[in-house]
């Protein structure tokens, strides 16, 4: 491990369409860090776009292998910023446990945006998908809006105070 410098790591906590990338994308620049996001690598190993079948059998695997470049980067004293969403409070409870054992500090940008914005955010950007993204229905979002866990303060504390209503 780096003893000079300890890596952090950013969770981007929130669901699709409340800008974690473009967020991820800032602090890439200007932490600056390693931007992981599964999506993007999803999107390259996809033979078919729409095969969401596909799509969600290789998510738990990508977001596998990007932990453990993470950990990886965060041991050499290298910040990293994860786009998985972060929707349980056990998954972010899990990550910040093995990345403060690595001795990184932790920090939680939780994009706290209401379902009607994300919906008018999602239904533009499925208009015209940019790269690294996929298509998401209204189901798909109100799904997933009711499985989503915020962060409350106490987690937020944990890490950091980053939070942002984009």
């Amino acid at each position: 491990m780096n003893a000079d410098r300890v890596g952090i790591l950013v969770m981007m906590c929130g669901l699709p369409g409340s800008g974690k990338t473009t967020v991820a994308r800032e602090l890439e620049r200007s932490m600056p860090g390693l931007r992981l996001c599964p999506d993007e690598w999803i999107e390259s190993l996809l033979a078919l776009p729409h095969d969401i079948a596909e799509r969600d059998r290789l998510r738990t695997p990508v977001e596998a292998i990007q932990w453990e470049t993470a950990k990886r980067a965060l041991t050499l004293g290298a910040n990293v910023i994860l786009e998985n969403g972060f929707w349980s409070r056990k998954e972010r409870s899990r990550y910040r446990c093995e990345a403060e054992a690595l001795g990184a500090r932790v920090e939680i940008c939780y994009l706290n945006v209401e379902l009607e914005k994300l919906w008018a955010r999602v239904s533009a950007r499925n208009a015209s998908l940019p790269a690294g993204t996929f298509a998401v229905s209204r189901a798909e979002l109100e799904e997933w809006w009711a499985l989503f866990e915020p962060p409350d303060e106490d987690e937020l504390r944990g890490g950091s105070e980053r939070e942002s209503s984009v």
